[in-house]
């Protein structure tokens, strides 16, 4: 059944999200008024039933890791993280996970990139997923100041046959970043510590880090809602909503911020354009 137009100004919903959100209104105001009969639980439950659906329908539609990124993320899932002594705060959802994964090889991919920069690389699933699509000739430099999680991602990419082309590299980002004066990358994929990345996409545009025509990828940029008010305020949240409000208004760049898992927002250079 086609529904009824809408009146102009007045659109109806039409994403999950914007669906979701609808039905959300909807029971609230039913339980505020104390009318929340068995209509305004079934429309409860189809709120819930399209939100739990979504990330499974994601991965269904996806296509398939491979055995080595599959390997990587069992190893990363079966870790027992409240054991580690680094003092990093890690978890396993820290794990960027399939389709973030195949969104990244796609975009290595698109690009064209050869030349691939990750600034926070925990077990390495991200950075293995843009090897795979880097080609024979490519490489990733991988950034990561845990040594012990480095130590475990290089197990995991021994077993791989695009292990071989991430060059780990151990210590704080910033350091790193310095040391790598003088190269450039098509693309960098920013998930490390979100008070750190207003500081990383500076270094990136004006260290000469950032390759023609090249594009920056930055993680977690929803924060779990907490970068728009959703929730109580956090650091993470007051650093993400800081870089996000930094972002847009850098007349240097373009973005465009995609509700994938946490959030991903993708940055390019207009200059480039010009």
């Amino acid at each position: 059944m086609t529904p009824a137009a809408t009146a102009p100004g007045a659109p109806r919903p039409v994403t999950p999200v914007g669906i979701l959100a609808a039905a959300l209104d909807d029971v609230l105001d039913r339980a505020q008024r104390g009318a929340l009969d068995a209509d305004g639980l079934d429309r409860l439950r189809e709120a819930r039933d399209l939100a739990v659906g979504l990330d499974p329908y994601l991965e269904r539609c996806t296509t398939p890791e491979s055995t080595g990124l599959a390997a990587l993320a069992r190893r990363t899932v079966e870790h027992d993280w409240r054991t580690h002594s680094g003092g990093t705060g890690l978890e396993q959802e820290m794990l960027s996970g399939h389709v973030e994964g195949q969104l990244l090889r796609t975009l290595v991919h698109a690009t064209r990139a050869r030349s691939v920069l990750e600034i926070g690389m925990f077990t390495g699933y991200s950075a293995l997923a843009m090897a795979e699509a880097v080609g024979d000739d490519g490489r990733v430099v991988a950034c990561e100041v845990d040594a012990d999680v480095a130590a475990l991602a290089r197990e995991c990419f021994a077993g791989s046959p695009a292990g071989g082309r991430i060059d780990v590299r151990v210590g704080p980002a910033a350091d790193t970043l310095r040391a790598l004066a003088g190269e450039s990358f098509d693309l960098v994929f920013v998930d490390a510590d979100k008070a750190g990345y207003a500081d990383y996409l500076t270094a990136l545009l004006d260290g000469g880090l950032l390759g023609p025509r090249g594009l920056v990828v930055v993680d977690n940029t929803l924060m779990q809602g907490r970068a728009y008010g959703a929730g109580a305020p956090t650091a993470n949240g007051a650093a993400i909503a800081a870089f996000n409000d930094a972002v847009a208004a850098d007349p240097r760049v373009e973005q465009v911020l995609v509700p994938l898992r946490d959030g991903m927002t993708l940055i390019r250079r207009v200059e480039e354009d010009r």
